[in-house]
């Protein structure tokens, strides 16, 4: 069993909302090192959904607790309500069925914890229009030939669909460069790259809120 690792920021970020023996389930868990940082130093019970084989023998030698799953056929495995966290980390842009997850994510835990790249950033907005060519940055960072995101929406359409789906932003923490930055805050939508949101449906309560 690897001991934790020094996460990336923007996992870090997402790391420090969860409280401590919350019980969390991470879609697209990747290799499992937030997982793996969130067992070991918050005591949370943690599970992840892995689609990848090779991301699933990560998890297996860090000891995370995985299982084999695409995303796009649901989650029919887990009752409502079976997570206080379910963490979606740069995954949504790259299913099939962004809305259906979004609905089952919100459907089997209390709070979602979401970050997605924004399409809106004005980095991809200059090489789209100046180059005339599909944008590279660090949060989209593949070519158009094989890039794994298929869904491209910027911060104004997906707080629009949220909204929609009378799904509450409880928190946003927008980077750009791979931090936060203050400036972004000011215009979101062409000044973050990456947006982590808390996400909760407005006819429930946080768990840390609640009598």
């Amino acid at each position: 069993m690897t001991p934790p690792c020094r996460l990336r920021v923007d996992l870090q970020l997402i790391a420090d909302l969860v409280p401590e023996a919350s019980r969390v389930l991470d879609l697209g868990c990747g290799d499992g090192e937030l997982l793996d940082k969130l067992i070991h130093e918050k005591g949370v019970d943690g599970h992840g959904v892995e689609l990848y084989h090779e991301h699933i023998y990560e998890c297996v030698a860090r000891g995370v607790p995985v299982i084999h799953a695409d995303l796009d056929e649901g989650l029919s495995d887990y009752p409502d309500g079976s997570f206080d966290y379910v963490i979606l980390s740069r995954t949504l842009q790259e299913v099939h069925k962004p809305l259906a997850i979004l609905r089952e994510m919100m459907r089997v835990g209390k709070i979602g914890i979401l970050s997605v790249p924004n399409f809106g950033y004005w980095r991809t907005r200059f090489q789209l229009f100046f180059q005339g060519r599909m944008p590279v940055t660090r949060s989209l960072p593949y070519q158009w030939y094989d890039t794994p995101n298929i869904h491209l929406p910027t911060l104004k359409d997906f707080i629009q669909l949220l909204a929609a789906e009378n799904i509450r932003v409880q928190q946003r923490i927008v980077l750009a460069n791979g931090r936060p930055r203050l400036l972004a805050r000011c215009w979101p939508n062409a000044l973050a790259e990456l947006v982590i949101l808390v996400i909760e449906k407005n006819d429930k309560q946080s768990p840390s809120t609640r009598p």
